[in-house]
């Protein structure tokens, strides 16, 4: 019996994801320059021939990873836009985030890495761009959450917010093993859904 287009679509989907946790774990170990379509294949433990069904070369799976990375960053910002309450806006952020981090360390090292990366690499220049983009514009609805809590300055509150946010989950990426995510999270509402600044 032939298979539907849904489950076509679920196949499809399923080996885009091996592809991409694969061609980002060498991303990370080696470095975007040094890692080859063969090595991405060999990891996914999938033919070249198959990846390349899927997609025109390295590039366009880069291109493509950064996609499912800008509408993952997207959907935080229209939820959390969509709450009522700054205080829960401002929760929904912090424990995304960090959430995300815990479970997926890798993820966050690969595009931090990605958003760090020179800017004389004119490949990697144009995804680094895209990102940062994204990343404004969470910091501007970020802005929003702190107008409606009433603080002083809002900007700069979000800017403060960002940066403790960030550091802990560096922190989180780079120290894994028994790091207080809960109390952190705790930590971080505490300092920063107070209306004083």
């Amino acid at each position: 019996m032939p298979r539907t287009p849904e489950e076509n679509e679920r196949i499809r989907q399923a080996a885009k994801e091996k592809i991409h946790a694969a061609a980002m774990a060498l991303f990370v170990k080696k470095g975007y320059h040094a890692t080859s379509v063969e090595d991405v294949a060999k990891q996914a433990n999938i033919s070249k021939g198959l990846l390349y069904n899927y997609y025109k070369g390295k590039e366009d799976l880069l291109a493509a990873m950064i996609q499912v990375r800008i509408k993952e960053i997207s959907e935080v910002i229209v939820t959390a836009a969509a709450i009522k309450t700054p205080i829960e806006q401002l929760r929904y952020i912090v424990d995304g985030a960090l959430d995300n981090v815990y479970h997926r360390p890798e993820v966050y090292r690969f595009y931090l890495n990605l958003q760090t990366q020179p800017e004389d690499d004119h490949v990697l220049a144009a995804y680094r761009q895209q990102l940062n983009e994204e990343s404004r514009k969470q910091f501007e609805v970020q802005c929003q959450i702190f107008e409606g809590l009433g603080v002083k300055e809002p900007r700069m509150k979000s800017l403060f917010f960002s940066s403790a946010l960030h550091g802990t989950m560096l922190m989180m990426a780079t120290y894994t093993e028994g790091f207080p995510v809960e109390k952190m999270k705790q930590q971080l509402m505490r300092e920063y859904s107070m209306n004083s600044f």
